[in-house]
Order: structure tokens, then C-alpha cells, then sequence
């Protein structure tokens, strides 16, 4: 809504400013001339000075023109609807990271600890509804009735004690989960590489922003995406007090990188992401993760089955203009945690 405060500021104020940028840079575009930059310069002042010239000495002019040949380099507006970002989400996204990375590390770390637990992959499905790791065992050790060790007679009060435990046990399953990483048991889904060397061909910038640990993600990219790692930060773990669903991440994310929000696009594996991305001001294209195959998208703008390698692509970053072909007729308003909008589904070719 226009009266919230919160809500991103628009591309253009006014109803036709839109318009009016095209028209400018239509009609008066920057003429560059390439082999006389003095006569260029000349020709420039010439047409921008006083209408008292006489009709004679402009006929001259064009007359001396028609015997030089140069080349001239007409340089217009550029699309201002191509994205200025694309942020990804780290698990599910980037790599299927979650049954069989995470949910297997958590696992080996409660077994290291000598705890009673086993996460199945039934029950990690659940409590992926929980944003973050440290999270997810502390909602799950408060739950567990039967179970309840650490809790129950280790770590009874919710103290620094506690939080420091579950920092610790983090800290060890993030150890075990960058193994699985660097040994190459994660590869990355398809057409994740394709989208970000597109982005960066058409000047984009491209960052991840995960409720994970910094390091697990960090570690993802170095190994993973090697070629492009320097030119991709990090936003992740506990840079932000909110984690998904609330737009903490994201709204960092274009704060510290100076984007606007209304340019970004968000690519995301799940119902929580998806609403933080929204909530952010941002358009979102969901690529369904194993877990999520039956989440409610109805607050993403687009939903694919994956990115999609060439020559099997899904969307590419041209794809990612507005409007584009999958945004026509999309919900990309501001829309809050809880709210709803309406949802593209883009089905794979046959």
C-alpha cells in the first residue's frame, strides 16, 4: 500500500516518468564519434547553439559531411527493468543440500554427542518450517516430550548456557557438513551456473542470502562456484536478528550492496523464502526443491521445477526483465509475512 511506511520506493514517482525517460533518450541520445573526437565535439556545440545560424552555412555543413566517412556509436537509456541483482538462497537453491547434507550432519553430531535422536527425513521436512539450525534444534529439544535430553536435565533454563550448548553443537555440524561439501557430495542443481554467468554478462550483481551458517555457505560457494566466488558475497547465519520468514536478509542484502529492491530478483526453494523475499519488495522465482514439492507458493511471482541447464533452461536472465513473459499479470506489490498473492506456474517444456 502507498501508506506504508515500509514498502519499497517506486522506479518512477509519477505516472509518467516512465515515459518521459524513454522519450529523452530517444531524442537526444549521446553521439559519440569514434575517429574525431575534436570534430565530434564540434558538431555537438554546433547543434546546441544559437537557431540564428544561417540556412546556407547548415547546407554547407551537411554538404562537407557527405564527403568524410566515420563511425558513430549511439549510446541510449538502458532497459531499466533488467534486474540490478539476483539473490539467491542458499540450500534447496543452489545445491540439494537439506536431506542429504544437513539432515545427515545434524544426525552424525547428535550421535557424536550421545544423544537420542534421529532425524528421519519425514521430520527434518517438518521442522525445515523452523528458519536456521540453531533454531531448528531449539524448537525441536523444547518439543521433543519423550526424548528431551539435552534439555531435560543438562540445560533446563533458557540461559546463555543453553544458547552456548546449541552454538556448540552448530559449530560441530557445520565441521562435518563443510566435509560433505568439499568431498563434491553436493552438486549444484541444474542451470545455477548458466543463470549466474548471465547475470554477470549483463551487469548484474549476484549475492546468496541464507538462514544457514556463514561458513556452510561460504564453503558451498568457494567449492561450488570457484570461478565466481570473489564476485559473490555472502549473507548468512546470524548477520540478521530475523531470520525467514521476516525480509531481514534480503533488506541487508540490497542495503549493503546499494540495490533497490524493486530491481532485485530473488530466487528461493521454499514457502518461508518466498515470503521473505516479498516482504522485501522483491520479485521472486521459486525452483522446487525435493521438500518442497507441496508448499504453498501463492506469494511467489513465478514456479519452476529448477533454473534449467542450456539447452534445457526453464527462464534465463532476459527472462528476468519486467515485464517479462512469466511476470505478466503477476502479484510484484509489497506483501507482508502471512499475506497472499498470486502465483505464475511456468510448467518444464516436454
Amino acid at each position: 500500500p502507498a501508506s506504508d511506511a515500509s514498502a519499497p520506493p517506486p522506479l518512477f514517482p509519477h505516472p509518467d516518468a516512465m515515459s518521459r525517460a524513454v522519450t529523452a533518450s530517444a531524442s537526444a541520445p549521446s553521439v559519440v564519434r569514434r575517429l574525431s573526437s575534436s570534430r565530434a565535439r564540434n558538431a555537438l556545440r554546433s547543434s546546441s547553439s544559437s537557431s540564428s545560424a544561417s540556412a546556407s552555412s547548415r547546407s554547407a555543413g551537411r554538404r562537407r559531411a557527405r564527403g568524410r566517412t566515420s563511425t558513430l556509436r549511439v549510446e541510449a537509456l538502458r532497459n531499466f527493468d533488467y534486474p540490478e541483482a539476483i539473490l539467491f538462497d542458499c540450500d534447496g537453491v543452489l545445491c540439494e543440500t537439506e536431506r542429504d547434507g544437513h539432515r545427515v550432519t545434524f544426525n552424525m553430531t547428535f550421535e557424536e554427542e550421545g544423544l537420542p535422536h534421529e532425524w528421519s527425513v519425514e521430520k527434518y521436512h517438518e521442522l525445515l518450517q523452523i528458519g536456521g539450525g540453531k533454531e531448528r534444534m531449539t524448537h525441536y529439544f523444547e518439543q521433543e516430550k519423550d526424548n528431551a535430553e539435552p534439555f531435560k536435565t543438562k540445560y533446563p533454563f533458557h540461559d546463555d548456557a543453553r544458547k552456548e550448548y546449541i552454538k556448540s553443537l552448530h559449530a560441530r555440524k557445520t565441521e562435518l557438513f563443510l566435509e560433505i561439501v568439499t568431498a563434491g557430495k553436493l552438486p549444484l542443481r541444474p542451470g545455477v551456473k548458466r543463470l549466474i554467468q548471465e547475470a554477470f554478462d549483463n551487469g548484474a550483481k549476484v549475492a546468496v542470502c541464507s538462514t544457514s551458517n556463514e561458513k556452510a555457505v561460504q564453503g558451498i560457494v568457494d567449492t561450488m562456484l570457484p570461478e565466481f566466488a570473489d564476485r559473490i558475497p555472502v549473507f548468512a547465519g546470524d548477520v540478521v536478528k530475523n531470520k525467514k520468514p521476516w525480509p531481514d536478509i534480503y533488506i541487508h542484502a540490497a542495503e549493503t550492496m546499494r540495490l533497490n529492491p524493486t530491481r532485485c530478483v530473488v530466487i528461493e526453494d521454499t514457502h518461508i523464502g518466498s515470503r521473505a523475499g516479498k516482504a522485501a519488495g522483491m520479485r521472486v522465482c521459486v525452483t522446487k526443491s525435493i521438500y518442497t514439492e507441496n508448499e504453498d507458493f501463492s506469494t511467489a511471482d513465478a514456479v519452476f521445477d529448477c533454473i534449467g541447464d542450456a539447452g534445457d533452461e526453464r527462464f534465463s536472465f532476459q527472462d528476468l526483465t519486467t515485464p517479462g513473459a512469466f511476470w505478466q499479470g503477476t502479484n510484484s506489490s509489497f506483501i507482508a509475512p502471512g499475506a497472499t498473492g498470486r502465483v505464475v506456474a511456468v510448467e518444464p517444456h516436454d
